[in-house]
């Protein structure tokens, strides 16, 4: 078939397996042109990445195999291809990364269903148990809309809201690159209860205490989340709407996590990127372009695999304890909330509109990253080309 990006909603329905291998390919050359800086350190040998298909989690699981050299089981939800369509973008990302891994020599196996199962974490213990691995490091990299419950099987959904009011703001829609105000009303107390179900710290903590319970975790072993906190001007439908209630509860998470003596946890602030949500959430689209061209501007643009390298080289296995803020988290995101880069940023925000939208904001590099997360205008594949769904093997 000829695929190209089905956009419907601002949502991607399909990938280019030839794009997704592509993509995932360079992620693995940026870490493997760095290896020698990483054999200088004492990195990790044994990682579970829960959530390892994209994003950071995919950067993650990229950087400790092809990095340090170290065995890595990942798990995630995914769907495969058919005759008719093609798989998600994590489907390929999870086979093109263990066909490299297997190339190189490197211990790699990926689990595909439900994450916050019972059934899962056993599978993952019986795999940990038979390859003789005991994890020094779990990446908890989980985004999800739902999550099952393992105890009483309820279903718990996800919302991107404001609380205690409704939000108003400025947003771009990336693929026609038309500004308009969007509104958004306020959750309620069983929305916000039920995000922090869906994306907060309780599964990653489950995990923990079943790896631990189990003995596959190594002595003094490691655990990390990601998070965000953004600008000001975000917060609103971010920091103080209902995913950023969850991500709270992710944060005192890595408190007891740490207290219960499973691991060392930490949450680790990241960048701003395209991910394939990103285009739905009001105010991200505009804000993210506006801070796309500032950073590539002032040459300090990074992607998902340039801040997980800084987090593994110069954070987690630097050799020292990592530096910490005030609410106990690693921040690497302090290139875009540098005070020069935002009050950019904020001034660019309240005085864009169509005429200057060009000028002020990298709509069109915020549209290519969403393309290339699904395997699309990726350079030097031909979208012309008759594909196979399933790629080549």
């Amino acid at each position: 078939m000829i695929l190209k990006p089905m956009v419907r909603n601002n949502v991607c329905i399909n990938a280019h397996p030839g794009g997704c291998a592509v993509e995932t390919g360079r992620q693995i050359e940026v870490i493997r042109a760095k290896r020698p800086a990483y054999d200088r350190l004492d990195g990790p040998k044994a990682v579970l990445v829960v959530g390892c298909s994209t994003g950071y989690g995919l950067a993650s699981r990229i950087a400790t195999a092809f990095g340090f050299g170290a065995a890595t089981l990942g798990v995630s939800y995914e769907r495969g291809p058919s005759e008719a369509s093609t798989g998600t973008p994590g489907w390929y990302n999870n086979r093109n990364f263990d066909a490299e891994a297997l190339a190189a020599g490197l211990v790699s196996r990926t689990f595909d269903g439900d994450a916050y199962s019972r059934a899962m974490k056993e599978k993952v213990i019986a795999a940990a148990r038979e390859l003789g691995l005991r994890f020094d490091l779990v990446v908890y990299s989980l985004a999800s809309p739902a999550r099952t419950d393992p105890e009483t099987g309820t279903v718990y959904r996800s919302v991107i809201k404001p609380i205690g009011g409704v939000y108003r703001g400025k947003t771009v829609d990336p693929f026609s690159s038309v500004l308009s105000h969007a509104e958004v009303q306020g959750a309620s107390e069983d929305e916000i209860a039920q995000t922090v179900k869906v994306m907060g710290g309780e599964d990653w903590a489950l995990w923990l205490e079943a790896l631990n319970a189990a003995g596959v975790l190594a002595p003094e072993p490691t655990t990390v989340a990601y998070s965000y906190v953004g600008p000001e001007l975000s917060w609103p439908i971010y920091r103080d709407g209902t995913i950023g209630r969850a991500k709270s509860h992710l944060e005192a998470t890595a408190r007891r996590i740490t207290g219960s003596g499973a691991a060392k946890a930490y949450v680790s602030i990241n960048k701003a990127l395209v991910t394939r949500a990103s285009a739905v959430i009001p105010v991200i689209p505009l804000y993210v372009s506006i801070l796309y061209k500032v950073m590539k501007e002032r040459g300090i643009h990074e992607d998902c695999i340039d801040q997980i390298d800084r987090l593994f080289r110069d954070r987690l296995y630097s050799g020292s304890a990592p530096a910490l803020d005030a609410e106990g988290r690693i921040r690497v995101d302090e290139l875009e909330m540098g005070a020069a880069v935002q009050a950019e940023v904020a001034s660019r925000m309240a005085r864009v509109d169509s005429s200057d939208l060009a000028e002020l904001a990298d709509v069109e590099g915020f549209r290519l990253d969403f393309l290339r997360a699904h395997g699309f205008a990726v350079e030097g594949i031909d979208y012309e080309a008759d594909v196979s769904p399933y790629g080549e093997a």
